[in-house]
């Protein structure tokens, strides 16, 4: 039977409001990049994902890698900070540092990771293939929910999960390194009007020890 992650994991990744869950050590394949998401390097980085995701996929499909497995590519993924603090209304798009990602299956390894980027280098020319990598993270304790719309109107989503925080007591901790928050992509920007996008905002989070008053 073919996984699909949006009926197998519809809680991880179709929030219906503002929602805490735990999530187990995933594995991704990541490229790290910076500046304007709105420029073409950055559809280079995402350039870089899909094809090693689709030859890994098709290996698995194929039985190359262990029993026969089909799955739906996961949604495209980026954790997100500023080089100069701006966020928010002030955000300035040319300091955004990101790592964008796909997710993997857990039965696939690291070796056949760089297995496929070979296979896939053999075949294809990207500046980024070489800048690809593995990496298995447990992001732990998270809050999310689903942002309709342009991502330039994302802070009012956002205002939304800082009133759950302070409800429920909870302080933002970084995610993947310093980054300040996860978006997940549920639709294509490329064949998507602005105005009918959907992204899934997460915050990693910890309970505020007891005394303490600020975030």
């Amino acid at each position: 039977m073919k996984h699909e992650w949006r009926k197998a994991e519809k809680d991880w990744y179709l929030p219906k409001r503002p929602t805490l869950l735990t999530l187990p050590a995933l594995n991704f394949i990541t490229v790290t990049g910076a500046g304007d998401p709105n420029q073409p390097d950055f559809a280079d980085h995402i350039g870089a994902l899909y094809p090693v995701a689709y030859d890994l996929r098709m290996a698995l499909k194929r039985g190359e890698l262990g029993d026969p497995y089909e799955y739906t590519v996961y949604p495209l993924e980026g954790v997100w900070t500023t080089s100069d603090g701006s966020r928010g209304p002030s955000l300035n798009k040319a300091a955004l540092q990101y790592k964008i990602m796909l997710r993997q299956p857990d039965r696939l390894t690291e070796q056949d990771f760089q297995a496929a980027v070979e296979r896939v280098m053999g075949k294809k020319t990207n500046p980024y293939f070489g800048d690809l990598k593995w990496e298995t993270y447990a992001e732990g304790q998270v809050l999310q929910t689903i942002h309709h719309g342009p991502f330039d109107e994302e802070p009012a989503t956002f205002a939304q999960l800082q009133t759950v925080l302070e409800e429920k007591k909870l302080k933002v901790i970084p995610t993947m390194g310093d980054y300040w928050h996860r978006e997940i992509y549920l639709t294509d920007t490329r064949r998507t009007a602005p105005e009918k996008a959907k992204t899934v905002l997460r915050y990693r989070v910890a309970q505020l020890n007891r005394g303490n008053k600020k975030f």
